[in-house]
């Protein structure tokens, strides 16, 4: 694990002084992050600064303040949810199911990253976006604004406009999954720094999945689909979830990047 003490007190004067610093305080991909931070720094202090926070264990998208999602660059807040790359593979999956989609809801946005994303595979929509944390409200409106996106407030669909309902083409709920007891199994950067509201899922890990899936068929539309991640375990479980609440429902995996998504239609 990055330890703080591993960055010298100068600042690193090179890519290559950097990298070293970085791979002596435990960044696997030394080089990569070193390259990153002296493109996103203005100064040879800044830089220094960066890394300190880095080695510290903060996630590198944290550090440098956006993320790279489906070709986008997405904002990035302390304290906020970093969207991971196997979650494109519930974009692309979304895109596949309803590329003629109009109204779009990401539910437990975090970032918005998902939601920004549909938006640009789409076009013009009618995005609306939720999460309970105000960091990543805060968060999810700077990346939305450029497709018109409104984000809110709020628990689930409680903080949805109720003309919603029955009108979603879309609804993708990248819900928390990890069980309760596995938090403190996650790697430092996700149980440190990033809000717990986002990653337990529960007992079981399925609990937000159950709550989604039972109010999932009010706010869609007809033919439009529901689309959460779950782990390879829980799969089989999540798809009986949809299957009880009346939705047809269908796993989609992507092994190249470790990704397993459930989906459920409104029929």
């Amino acid at each position: 694990m990055p330890s703080v003490s591993a960055v010298p007190p100068t600042p690193p004067s090179s890519s290559d002084a950097l990298a070293a610093a970085l791979r002596a305080a435990g960044c696997v991909f030394a080089e990569d992050e070193a390259d990153l931070i002296l493109a996103t720094a203005s100064t040879p202090d800044e830089a220094a600064a960066m890394a300190e926070r880095r080695a510290a264990g903060l996630p590198l998208e944290v550090v440098v303040g956006w993320a790279e999602f489906r070709g986008l660059r997405i904002e990035v807040a302390p304290g906020v949810f970093v969207p991971r790359r196997r979650t494109e593979f519930l974009v692309e999956q979304a895109l596949d199911r309803a590329p003629g989609a109009r109204v779009v809801v990401d539910l437990c946005c975090g970032s918005g990253a998902v939601g920004a994303a549909l938006a640009a595979g789409l076009g013009p929509v009618e995005l609306h976006a939720a999460d309970i944390d105000p960091a990543a409200v805060r968060c999810a409106r700077a990346n939305v604004a450029a497709a018109g996106g409104r984000v809110h407030r709020g628990d689930l669909f409680e903080a949805l406009p109720g003309g919603l309902r029955g009108r979603v083409d879309i609804l993708a709920a990248n819900v928390p999954y990890v069980p309760s007891a596995e938090i403190g199994l996650l790697p430092q950067e996700a149980r440190d720094h990033e809000p717990l509201v986002a990653l337990d899922g529960g007992s079981d890990g399925l609990d937000v999945l159950r709550r989604v899936a039972a109010e999932a068929p009010r706010w869609l539309a007809p033919g439009g689909c529901v689309l959460a991640e779950t782990s390879r375990h829980q799969a089989p479980d999540a798809v009986a979830v949809f299957e009880g609440e009346g939705l047809t429902a269908h796993l989609a995996v992507s092994d190249e990047l470790y990704a397993h998504v459930v989906i459920g239609v409104r029929t």
